[in-house]
């Protein structure tokens, strides 16, 4: 399937995904109220962020596929990044939300409507589950995808937890156990948020991807023949499947534009291959006097 196909499909699976959370969350929140669960309440927030972060996600998918223009020259091909970023920054913000009405309800625990937790709770499994299954392809290829699935299966997780606290409470009256479960989503919730925060900062940031080894580049292509120094080297991820490289070469002779262009495809070969880095720019020089370090801070 082409990547076009592809993205197409996976703004057909968001769109409905966002009309399921919806539903989910009006019906939660309603059921929340009459039942007095906070967990079903902290559920409800929970779906509500899912739906603000699929919505994002949704924009964001039809963004990043809208062609340059000469004051974009990169388009909006960012957006998916920082939706991810927001998304996953909403997790973790909503987390400590959680736990701290989770601490104070615990020692204050409320008679709740256990029957109306047990039904939204199961309506809220089905909705996200399937949610999830329409997302579970892309969301290894794509970060902004995979920030709104894992909104999505933690919330789905949450809900499974959120019937077995309704049904303790409908059998056996433990009440507490509402706050508990409250507590334990919540946690969860910043251990999966902080690990897309940091991926989508990284990109963000320029960082140089975590499975790139600069030294072992530059080294490799200052193996070929007529190079004679690699440096002032970037890297950086633009989006999902874009990696840039930008360096300067000093070359052994002054070789001509030809045969700059024979040593251009050897490189490009490298670093394609090799690291997978697919959009390369190189400054060629030859007995030019700057700063000839790998690593350069203008």
């Amino acid at each position: 399937m082409s990547h076009t196909h592809s993205h197409q499909r996976s703004q057909k699976n968001l769109f409905f995904s966002i009309i399921l959370n919806i539903f989910i969350t009006v019906s939660q929140i309603v059921g929340g109220f009459l039942s007095g669960s906070l967990a079903l309440l902290s559920d409800a927030l929970h779906n509500f962020t899912d739906v603000v972060s699929l919505i994002i996600s949704y924009v964001a998918a039809k963004y990043s596929s809208k062609s340059a223009t000469s004051n974009m020259t990169f388009g909006y091909k960012r957006a998916e990044i920082i939706a991810a970023f927001i998304n996953s920054a909403s997790l973790i913000i909503i987390a400590i939300i959680l736990i701290k009405e989770s601490v104070i309800h615990f020692f204050d625990p409320k008679v709740i409507n256990s029957d109306l937790v047990i039904w939204l709770s199961a309506l809220a499994i089905v909705g996200n589950g399937i949610s999830v299954l329409l997302l579970l392809k892309d969301r290894k290829t794509n970060m902004n995808l995979s920030s709104a699935y894992y909104h999505l299966l933690t919330d789905m997780l949450a809900s499974v937890a959120v019937l077995g606290g309704g049904l303790l409470m409908k059998f056996y009256g433990i009440y507490w156990v509402d706050s508990v479960l409250t507590f334990l989503i919540a946690v969860y919730l910043i251990y999966v948020g902080f690990k897309l925060f940091k991926n989508s900062f990284s990109v963000l940031m320029l960082f140089t991807p975590s499975d790139i080894e600069i030294q072992s580049i530059v080294a490799k292509i200052n193996s070929l023949p007529l190079v004679k120094n690699m440096h002032h080297v970037h890297i950086w991820q633009l989006n999902e499947v874009e990696l840039h490289l930008e360096a300067e070469i000093d070359f052994e002779e002054d070789i001509s534009l030809s045969k700059f262009d024979e040593i251009l495809e050897s490189i490009e070969h490298i670093l394609l291959n090799e690291y997978g880095i697919n959009h390369i720019t190189i400054q060629p020089e030859f007995n030019k006097s700057d700063n000839k370090n790998i690593i350069v801070q203008d």
